[in-house]
């Protein structure tokens, strides 16, 4: 029996007239299932930024919560999708009828998903950070907690770059939040003077300086206030080869306002003590070098400079 080209196109177009139907269905599926879920997470994202707006309350588990919505209207739009096309129909009874080693498989292959979605959970029950905090990580990673979605969590660098890390992995990770508790930071100031400095005089500058910074911090308790102790503590922490190692502890309501102080403090001082005769040294290295006759002669010049050559 011999099929011609004429009798092939009849057939093709019989099938797709046949099918059309569910094909207009399955498409209208995907597509309300799209549209759904676009809709579903607009309106969650604003009724949660205005009740947090209102409650100021944080926006970690709403975030997680609008995340899962939309996951399970995808997945039910998917499911009709599947249920509309009967071979897919019979194929997904015989796959549930086997439901036992469907469950071992798939354990096997979505291990990994699974154990992201666990660990998202875990991170918005027991919080150990939120959205908008800011942390650091052991492999140097710091940044704002940007989202924590059902597999991972999004962390905008200070460079406006995005961290995409796996829920799993940021959970087992140590993590140094600034936010966590009492969002108060104490900044350490540390500059070397001369020997030849005056160390109270420039303890004093340092004092001063802190003090009067507008992000600067009065930490001290009452009982401290009423012992006169001092808002700024400086003390002479050690020895170097060159000079005098100082210290200041100054206290700013959090970590951005403290960087900005730290940052301001290192230039006043440095400024300050330029103005005050006090002495920010470089290395010093004595050579010792004997001329023609064999006599020694002794020199301390700086580092930097040039050193006089044997004749």
């Amino acid at each position: 029996m011999i099929i011609t080209l004429s009798q092939i196109k009849e057939s093709f177009a019989k099938v797709l007239i046949e099918s059309l139907d569910e094909v207009i269905l399955i498409f209208l599926i995907f597509a309300g299932t799209y549209i759904m879920a676009r809709l579903v997470r607009t309106v969650l994202t604003k009724y949660f930024e205005k009740a947090s707006k209102i409650m100021k309350a944080d926006l970690t588990g709403q975030n997680f919560f609008k995340h899962l919505v939309v996951a399970m209207v995808y997945i039910i739009g998917i499911t009709l999708a599947i249920y509309t096309i009967p071979p897919l129909r019979t194929l997904s009874v015989s796959i549930f009828a086997g439901a036992g080693v469907l469950a071992i498989v798939l354990g096997f292959a979505s291990q990994q998903a699974l154990a992201n979605i666990i660990s998202g959970i875990f991170i918005v029950i027991f919080r150990p950070f939120k959205v908008g905090d800011r942390i650091t990580m052991r492999t140097d990673i710091r940044g704002i907690v940007e989202d924590i979605t059902l597999r991972h969590t999004v962390i905008k660098t200070f460079e406006n770059k995005r961290v995409i890390i796996p829920n799993s992995v940021i959970s087992n990770e140590v993590i140094e939040n600034a936010n966590f508790g009492d969002e108060k930071v104490c900044r350490f100031i540390d500059f070397g003077i001369s020997y030849d400095s005056n160390i109270n005089k420039a303890m004093k500058i340092m004092q001063e300086e802190a003090m009067k910074h507008p992000y600067f911090l009065d930490n001290r308790t009452r009982e401290e206030k009423k012992n006169n102790e001092p808002a700024v503590t400086v003390r002479v922490i050690g020895f170097t080869d060159s000079s005098v190692s100082l210290r200041a502890w100054a206290w700013a309501k959090n970590h951005s306002l403290g960087f900005v102080l730290g940052c301001d403090l290192n230039k006043s001082i440095k400024e300050r003590f330029d103005r005050e005769g006090i002495e920010i040294p470089f290395p010093y290295r004595t050579i010792v070098y004997k001329d023609s006759k064999g006599s020694h002669k002794n020199s301390s010049p700086r580092l930097g400079k040039k050193f006089p050559q044997d004749s």
